[in-house]
């Protein structure tokens, strides 16, 4: 089976979601998968060998300051002619199926050949009843044109019964973390910003990821790396707590770690309004709508989050994906969510919640 796989490359919880199912089918001799990706210079992509000889594509993205989407500069930003002409161009003969997560190139170019597609995506949970937050028009037209597909199968933290699967992490948690300071990142805020927020909670280490860093350096009681998926992760695994934008993949990756989140979302972005209104009713996460130092100091004494077992192979959806019947979500997201598991005091806001 030959599978276009369609990533939008803004953010890495794309990127992210992306090489576990990368991962996955290496291990499969029955299907041949190209990875094309959109909306980041093509110099920014990092750690990107699991995927091959992938293909990048200028796409469209959206363009961040201090903490909120501009939309005047987003809008000026991207090349639409460039958008069109790339979607008239990409050849999409000889694939069986386009899997899209929130890339327009592919998803545009499948529709115009009459392609087979899914959406397997964090933003497909939005074309049904889950929580939302800033639903407006503007909102419900990018998430039904920017990358549309055939089916939509949505990826989060609760099924809503709706046809969502849970995320695949793959870290498996460490015996004995260190717990030995907070990992913040926050790229799409200032870096003076970040600092002048952490540098008064002198009795607690930061370890700080943002992608304007472009060497180790240390600042007190606060380090500032370069974005490194290694690094990352060691450092994820060890943290007593993550202070992060209001992404899917990382707060997935720390709840299923057991760690605290406290969580400033981006100011006008929809996605991440809605995941910090998810976690706010599963009582996931503290919220820091402007950067705050009473907030976060505050927050440190916080109790840690219940870790949530979340699927780790994705297997059962690339079988899934293999027998066809795309349409038939229910077997497929009957079978994932038994292998998740809740800790008790997320099992009763779930109840408490009546979803």
């Amino acid at each position: 089976m030959r599978i276009l796989y369609g990533v939008q490359g803004t953010g890495n919880g794309h990127i992210a979601r992306a090489r576990i199912m990368a991962a996955a089918f290496a291990h499969r001799d029955d299907f041949q998968v190209d990875f094309v990706f959109s909306g980041r210079d093509t110099d920014k992509y990092f750690d990107m060998d699991v995927f091959g000889n992938y293909r990048t594509f200028q796409g469209l993205t959206f363009i961040t300051s201090h903490g909120r989407v501009d939309n005047i500069a987003t809008v000026k930003s991207n090349n639409f002619s460039q958008l069109i002409k790339d979607v008239r161009h990409f050849d999409v003969s000889g694939y069986d199926l386009l899997i899209n997560d929130f890339e327009p190139i592919t998803a545009w170019a499948a529709k115009r050949a009459g392609l087979p597609s899914i959406s397997i995506s964090h933003q497909a949970c939005f074309s049904y009843p889950v929580p939302k937050a800033g639903d407006g028009v503007l909102n419900k037209l990018i998430l039904k044109y920017f990358a549309p597909t055939q089916v939509q199968l949505g990826v989060h933290w609760f099924h809503f019964n709706q046809p969502i699967v849970p995320p695949f992490v793959a870290d498996e948690r460490i015996a004995r973390p260190t717990k030995s300071h907070v990992l913040v990142y926050l790229p799409f805020e200032h870096i003076d910003d970040i600092r002048l927020m952490l540098e008064p909670l002198t009795e607690q280490q930061f370890i700080c990821y943002h992608p304007a860093i472009k060497g180790h350096f240390q600042n007190r009681h606060i380090s500032w790396h370069p974005p490194s998926k290694k690094g990352f992760q060691h450092d994820l695994q060890h943290c007593n707590g993550v202070i992060a934008n209001g992404g899917f993949e990382l707060s997935s990756e720390a709840l299923h770690l057991g760690k605290k989140l406290l969580i400033k979302p981006l100011h006008g972005q929809f996605e991440q309004l809605s995941n910090v209104l998810t976690l706010d009713k599963m009582g996931l996460c503290h919220t820091l709508f402007q950067l705050d130092t009473d907030i976060v100091e505050e927050w440190l004494d916080a109790p840690e989050n219940e870790a949530i077992q979340f699927p780790q192979d994705p297997s059962l959806l690339i079988n899934w994906l293999k027998n066809g019947d795309l349409h038939d979500t229910q077997t497929l997201c009957d079978a994932l969510w038994a292998e998740v598991q809740y800790g008790d005091k997320t099992k009763e806001r779930l109840l408490a919640l009546a979803i």
